[in-house]
């Protein structure tokens, strides 16, 4: 199987990581998270313009119709430089999910070409994670409703939820409860239909966390390399010494032995392999992984005062720390492994339990 990416995925790769080395520098994201909203709608329509609200969006509703091997590199950059959450829950996780309804559904075609150009915010509601990101600002919320025969999907205006915030260890998290109430005029999914979309957005939910922890392991890792090169002891650079450099170089073998396993996830997203949901929990694994470690080997690097406001390193280090528990927990991940793996080879699909380990 060719893991490789193609030339254009790379050059876009490369376009919108040289653009949020400026627009997303570390003190401009402080500034934006110590506002009342944490969200920029400046930045947001600049990102709207580099083409990324539209990645996945259907051709037919002004949209590039990219998929899921396409996020997986894209949502290390977003990760790498700690976007917000609403971007790719709006632009690939929401899109998918309006994508799989049917053609003429009215909810799909009034909201794709809104998501192609970033005029619309979509938060989600998932029975796997206990909170709704960025609810606040959502201009259209998706929610899921657990019945005995599956899971329904509605879609809600603003007016219809009450919003109540919820802390976050993590300054760029915007995290909420959410009060509704089904009704049938709020239904676009049905029971059995919406199982098989609660399935699909579980596994790409956990790709797409699995693929910032990627970026966030490869942006801690460089600060630490920065920061070794320069700060030093007994007249030396710490880099200098045996026992950082084993720091460090045991992080990049966590990160290089992640990227196969997400980009093979991501393959079999694409291709609605049978094993989807298994690579996608093995990928959440390996990748949260990574991200843990590498916070851990650069606060030992760092020195306590890696956790302090003015030290860049804890912006990424809190927000990895948050993801490894987005989309399902390392034990609900190593449940679903557990269950794939004794349970006659069998693998997850639609039917399977969610819980709120995380």
């Amino acid at each position: 199987m060719d893991f490789t990416f193609n030339e254009d995925q790379q050059a876009l790769r490369d376009s919108v990581s040289r653009f949020l080395m400026v627009e997303a520098a570390p003190e401009k994201l402080r500034d934006i998270w110590q506002t009342d909203a944490g969200r920029s709608s400046e930045l947001r329509a600049k990102l709207a313009e580099q083409g990324l609200t539209a990645l996945s969006v259907p051709e037919a509703h002004g949209g590039l119709g990219m998929g899921d091997v396409d996020w997986a590199l894209m949502n290390q950059e977003l990760g790498y430089f700690g976007i917000p959450d609403s971007l790719a829950d709006t632009a690939y996780l929401a899109t998918g999910l309006l994508t799989a309804l049917p053609e003429a559904h009215p909810v799909r075609a009034a909201w794709l070409p809104r998501i192609a150009d970033g005029s619309a915010r979509i938060a989600l509601g998932h029975p796997v994670n206990p909170w709704v990101a960025d609810a606040h600002l959502a201009d259209l919320l998706l929610l899921a409703h657990p019945t005995e025969g599956g899971t329904e999907w509605h879609a809600l205006a603003p007016a219809l939820v009450q919003v109540t915030p919820c802390a976050s260890i993590d300054a760029s998290r915007r995290l909420a409860t959410v009060a509704w109430a089904a009704s049938d005029a709020t239904r676009i999914a049905d029971a059995a239909h919406g199982q098989v979309l609660a399935d699909a957005l579980l596994n790409r939910g956990a790709l797409n966390v699995s693929s910032q922890l990627l970026g966030l392991a490869q942006r801690m890792l460089d600060l630490t390399v920065d920061y070794a090169a320069q700060r030093k002891q007994f007249g030396k650079p710490i880099g200098a010494f045996q026992a950082v450099k084993h720091h460090l170089a045991d992080v990049v073998t966590k990160i290089e032995f992640a990227k196969p396993v997400l980009y093979h996830a991501a393959s079999a997203l694409a291709r609605n392999a049978p094993d989807s949901a298994v690579r996608a929990s093995h990928a959440k694994l390996v990748c949260a992984e990574a991200g843990w470690f590498s916070a851990r080997k650069g606060i030992q690097v760092h020195g306590a005062m890696g956790y302090t406001w003015e030290v860049d390193l804890q912006m990424f280090m809190k927000r990895a720390w948050v993801l490894d528990a987005a989309w399902g927990d390392r034990a609900f991940h190593k449940q679903r492994l557990s269950d794939a793996l004794l349970n006659n080879g069998a693998l997850l699909g639609p039917g399977a339990t969610f819980n709120t380990l995380s």
